[in-house]
């Protein structure tokens, strides 16, 4: 491969600036990795930076005739290894397609190239009393690459994921040609689903460069909950009484006593819980309700905390709104917490809610077997566990991970809910997975992209 680089430089430089094209040493050790801790970081042969869908075309086109990998990357913020380049192909980064191409408050739409960030989105709609309600936990990421994952996070439980959000997409296929999916509308049953099946295939089907999103209204009023439970049974079993009440809250999650201590304690918060209630709870459930009227939300969370001690909540904490604003901040920042104590590997395991008692059971049997420490929390509301695992030596963090996942599998689950395949869970995909559903899944990456340029080697093997 490094005999081809003049020859691509001079191709690319038929419709590319200098300053577009990168290689040796004007690659930034950045485009080597993503925020995956278990992946070692790869220098790609050469990095583009494209302005515009057409740019992109070319790309794609030239990348597919000499079957050079080419690999999408948008802000890096992926903890899966999904944008880990190839050592002999191009890493296509987004961060130049970072405009705001309409927002549309009359059908409640914004449209996007890939490299708009989530914050950044967030600021232009503002003004316009919207929002978009998918916030993964890390508000540089971009728009395509949530989209590339399905990301998800703590407001799922209202808003859903990614998928629930995106209504029409640009694409750029393997063969550099452009095609249109979707649109300012919410429902189509004109042929297959392409914007669906796009959305969290990790850059293996397409590349995205252009996104039309479902906007909401910007509610003004929130209220932050804290309680904590004896058990994790009362916790799970409190989730469905929660939604049945017709309380909408906008996030739903449980934090066991150790993923609270440690948030609480990185954050410099001082939640003010008694010793003694510390001592009994075995987890906590954190709550955020909004709304648009604050009496309506008072009502809502008098109501809400009434219902949690009837479920056998120990207490039933409201902080002030600036608290549990950082309260709910510390918890989206969990991640960048274990990763600076050194955790070895992470989880995103999804299971059906009410199997979430049984689930932590057997991890923590795992955890107590293998010596190793596994923290949790996880989005209550949809199922979707986090857990923290810390285990230095390989072969038994290889073990434990191995068994958590199988675990969550077995109980009707899926091995990642938002952080996706990549390469971090390559392995555990190709051993967990249905063989026949493998098969179909290679036989559509195969029309999609004949010659398997398109981040080779993500997602499953061939």
């Amino acid at each position: 491969m490094p005999d081809l680089v003049p020859d691509l430089t001079d191709r690319l430089a038929e419709f590319l600036t200098p300053e577009q094209v990168l290689v040796g040493d004007a690659i930034h050790e950045d485009y080597s990795h993503d925020e995956c801790i278990t992946v070692d970081p790869v220098q790609p042969a050469i990095v583009v930076q494209p302005r515009s869908t057409t740019e992109v075309s070319r790309v794609a086109a030239l990348a597919n005739d000499a079957k050079i990998p080419l690999v999408g990357r948008g802000n890096g913020t992926g903890l899966s290894g999904g944008a880990i380049p190839h050592p002999e192909g191009i890493l296509l980064s987004f961060e130049l397609m970072n405009d705001i191409i309409e927002i549309d408050p009359e059908n409640h739409v914004a449209v996007v190239q890939p490299g708009v960030s989530l914050n950044q989105l967030d600021e232009a709609l503002a003004p316009h009393g919207l929002i978009y309600p998918i916030m993964p936990g890390e508000p540089s990421a971009s728009l395509g690459g949530n989209v590339a994952t399905n990301a998800g996070g703590m407001r799922a439980v209202k808003y859903g994921v990614t998928r629930h959000q995106v209504l029409g997409l640009e694409l750029v296929l393997a063969s550099g040609e452009v095609i249109r999916d979707g649109g300012k509308f919410v429902k189509s049953t004109t042929g297959y689903d392409l914007c669906q099946l796009v959305t969290g295939s990790e850059g293996t089907l397409a590349l995205i460069t252009e996104i039309t999103l479902k906007v909401v209204p910007r509610l003004d009023h929130d209220a932050t909950i804290l309680a904590p439970f004896s058990s994790m049974d009362e916790i799970t079993n409190a989730i469905p009484r929660i939604i049945g009440a017709g309380l909408e809250p906008l996030m739903l999650e449980y934090l066991d006593a150790g993923a609270l201590r440690v948030t609480s304690e990185a954050a410099g918060l001082e939640l003010g819980i008694p010793e003694e209630v510390n001592s009994a709870a075995v987890a906590y459930l954190l709550m955020k309700l909004e709304n648009a009227d604050a009496e309506r939300l008072g009502v809502d969370t008098e109501l809400t905390s009434k219902l949690l001690s009837e479920l056998g909540a120990l207490d039933v904490y409201v902080p002030p709104p600036a608290a549990g604003a950082a309260l709910m901040a510390a918890r989206e920042r969990a991640f960048w917490v274990v990763k600076d104590l050194g955790v070895n590997d992470v989880v995103d395991v999804v299971v059906p809610r009410a199997s979430i008692p049984d689930y932590l059971k057997t991890v923590a049997t795992l955890a107590s077997d293998t010596g190793s420490w596994v923290p949790g929390a996880g989005h209550a509301g949809d199922g979707n566990v986090h857990m923290s695992v810390f285990q230095d030596d390989p072969d038994k963090l290889h073990s434990v991970m191995a068994s958590i996942l199988s675990t969550g599998v077995d109980l009707g689950g899926a091995i990642s809910a938002e952080h996706g395949i990549g390469l971090a869970k390559l392995d555990y995909m190709m051993k967990l997975e249905d063989p026949v559903k493998l098969a179909l899944m290679r036989s559509i990456k195969a029309a999609f992209d004949p010659n398997g340029i398109l981040n080779p080697g993500k997602v499953f093997t061939s």
